[in-house]
């Protein structure tokens, strides 16, 4: 129900006002630090005070350009927070309320929502490709200069105004610093392996990539009771996480052979290869290790000039199945639950993504640090 108190009107955001911007960001500062005035929500939208956000490879390609969008916009779209004001029409929803924002919001009613494929939400594609909130406004303005909102969150900011269908209630005992990591980390990785793949207890999968939602599958895959987990990547610092994290091998995908290292330790390829590195050679070394009859699941955004090839004959004499998976597959009013529950079990453990955290106004060094794989998931601590 709406809350007839008076909510702050303005906050700090970083901002994008230019794209593509080159690194070092510490020096060329992409993201300025400034203070939006915030319009009262409308119809079906809510206040949410951010209480922390992660920082993604998704947040980076916008600034490096793969994932271009109109600007000036506020990034950010891992987080959690707390509900400070509801505008009309909201239910479910009340002041007090915490909350993990989802960067596709759900109409409920478009043909991909009424098949239960959240992610494919029509509306939802349109308002994030043009930065606006599901019932297609801008709530946010520096002066009299509207700032677009990045789908539909906006989440490196003190307050947001978002649609109330991008928005999951949780537990108020579920810290919000971790609680903000199962908005995409988790969401995409774990819902990469049990939605789209849809692992099953004692097959094989390989992870490729791992960043933050290359490990969140990872620990998917161990979750879902796989045999065999192998974690690829470059770089070995990664590789080491990944076996800390329970990774049953590991394999430097850039090595002359790892093809057929993956395909000794599983005895001719994996039944499932998760691809989550948004470059072509990341998918191609996903697909030759995915053994005859297994599939190929891609999660990443990989700049739109990114092509790949299959050979058509060995697609279907093998019948290999390559799939894509956008938002983990998945229902977030349903999935995020479930996944915090494994979370809360101890079976989920996805608090040791967060390798790093800071201020707000740190946000541009921390994103060198994304880029260069010195942190897995920084998380910017709201207060």
């Amino acid at each position: 129900m709406p809350n007839t108190e008076q909510s702050p009107r303005q906050g700090r955001s970083a901002v994008l006002r230019h794209s593509p911007v080159a690194r070092p960001y510490a020096e060329t500062r992409p993201l300025t630090i400034e203070t939006l005035t915030l319009d009262a929500p409308g119809r079906d939208e809510v206040v949410v005070k951010i209480a922390a956000a992660g920082l993604c490879h998704s947040d980076l390609s916008v600034i490096n350009g793969d994932r271009p969008r109109p600007t000036p916009m506020a990034l950010g779209h891992e987080a959690a927070g707390v509900v400070v004001e509801c505008g009309p029409g909201v239910t479910g929803l009340e002041v007090g309320d915490h909350v993990i924002m989802v960067f596709v919001p759900s109409c409920g009613h478009c043909a991909p929502c009424a098949e239960g494929r959240a992610a494919l939400c029509e509306p939802g594609a349109v308002a994030n490709n043009e930065g606006v909130l599901l019932g297609g406004g801008i709530r946010m303005h520096a002066g009299e200069e509207q700032v677009y909102h990045h789908v539909g969150v906006s989440a490196f900011g003190e307050y947001a105004v978002v649609s109330a269908r991008s928005l999951v209630k949780v537990d108020k005992d579920l810290p919000l610093d971790k609680a903000a990591l199962f908005g995409c980390a988790v969401l995409t990785g774990m819902g990469a392996v049990v939605n789209t793949a849809q692992v099953r207890p004692g097959q094989s999968v390989a992870v490729v990539g791992l960043g933050g939602v290359g490990l969140a599958a990872v620990l998917g895959a161990l979750a879902a009771g796989a045999a065999d987990v192998i974690a690829a990547d470059i770089d070995p610092s990664k590789l080491e996480f990944a076996q800390k994290l329970g990774a049953t091998a590991v394999v430097n995908s850039g090595a002359k052979d790892a093809v057929d290292q993956v395909k000794a330790l599983t005895k001719g390829g994996v039944h499932s290869a998760i691809e989550t590195a948004g470059v072509a050679p990341a998918f191609d070394f996903a697909y030759n290790v995915t053994r005859r009859g297994g599939q190929t699941v891609t999660a990443s955004l990989a700049n739109p000039s990114v092509n790949v090839a299959i050979q058509q004959v060995r697609l279907v004499g093998e019948e290999r199945t390559v799939r894509g998976s956008y938002l983990g597959g998945g229902v977030p009013s349903r999935d995020i639950p479930r996944y915090i529950a494994l979370y809360q079990q101890g079976r989920l453990p996805v608090d040791r993504l967060m390798t790093s955290s800071g201020p707000l106004d740190d946000i541009n060094a921390a994103f060198d640090m994304l880029a260069e794989g010195k942190t897995i998931r920084h998380v910017i601590q709201m207060g």
